[in-house]
């Protein structure tokens, strides 16, 4: 954990209604859609905190009481944890309510993104910020916040998180345009946006995943903002005019990310993501890497099993 970084707090939007996992999400939150044995919007708050941020602001909507409630004590189950001297399970629900107690504010209108970070605006206030999307997973082990966060120390303005895709799915996220080749930390300067342009539109292949180190300067562009793309307020479109500005907070940076990140919006990425995850897992990921080969065997031989 870095604890003299400047960037102390982070916005995590979390008031999509989840569209795509119904029924799953008719009642549940799709955030707290488990990942191997963990929600995933405690992969994204465990990440924040390794990297020395842990005033967390979360942007909800309705239906979304059960994270507060997975963040919140329960006394009555650790009590019976306890009592059980179960503490391995007794460590794991405490765990979620140690990382520091989040913040809760209401989107109120499903505005687009860029609403839901300006949202978060009281309680950032003047100061540079973290904005981590709770589709994303980024493996433990890669630093990608911490090294953005390195990044706007250095040059300031605001950073985001980019990756390459194949052409055929840059439609699918909003790609950058930048000046030059990433450097040999992979930091390049982004001289543009655009928001999930055709693929002959597209600036390059580099697509803006969900981690950002922000400008308190967003917000000013933020609030005077128009409606973009599906009539939404667009944080790709406010970055895009930082990029393009001068003066105090303007520029954008971009860091090529070319780590572990675990995709949780859509249906098959997130089989995909428990699959990958739960290989990795430190109880039983050996045995379930096991049966993972044991399984493609089986098929191989026997594709009806």
């Amino acid at each position: 954990m870095n604890s003299r970084s400047t960037v102390r707090k982070a916005v995590i939007p979390v008031a999509g209604l989840g569209t795509r996992f119904l029924p799953a999400t008719k009642a549940i939150p799709k955030e707290m859609l488990p990942v191997v044995d963990k929600p995933a919007i405690q992969y994204v708050v465990e990440e924040a905190v390794r990297a020395g941020v842990g005033n967390i602001v979360m942007i909800t909507g309705r239906n979304k009481g059960a994270l507060e409630d997975h963040f919140d004590r329960h006394w009555e189950l650790e009590k019976a944890l306890e009592k059980k001297g179960d503490d391995l399970r007794l460590r794991r629900v405490q765990k979620s309510n140690e990382m520091g107690a989040p913040h809760f504010v209401r989107q109120g209108e499903p505005k687009g993104l860029g609403h839901a970070v300006l949202c978060g605006r009281p309680h950032v206030g003047d100061e540079p910020f973290a904005v981590l999307l709770g589709d994303d997973l980024i493996g433990a082990d890669d630093r990608l916040l911490e090294q953005m966060i390195e990044v706007q120390e250095a040059r300031g303005g605001s950073v985001v998180a980019l990756m390459e895709v194949p052409e055929d799915q840059v439609h699918l996220y909003g790609c950058a345009a930048i000046d030059g080749a990433p450097d040999e930390n992979g930091v390049v300067k982004v001289t543009g946006m655009v928001e999930k342009p055709a693929p002959e539109d597209a600036p390059s292949n580099l697509a803006i995943i969900g981690r950002y180190v922000l400008d308190p300067s967003i917000f000013a562009v933020l609030e005077d903002l128009p409606p973009g793309r599906g009539n939404e307020i667009q944080l790709t479109d406010a970055l895009e005019e930082r990029a393009g500005a001068t003066g105090e907070g303007a520029g954008v940076w971009g860091v090529v990310f070319r780590g572990n990140r675990y995709d949780t919006g859509d249906r098959l990425d997130y089989l995909k993501a428990n699959v990958r995850l739960g290989r990795r897992h430190g109880e039983f990921g050996a045995d379930f890497e096991a049966w993972l080969r044991e399984y493609v065997k089986d098929l191989d031989e026997n594709p009806r099993s």
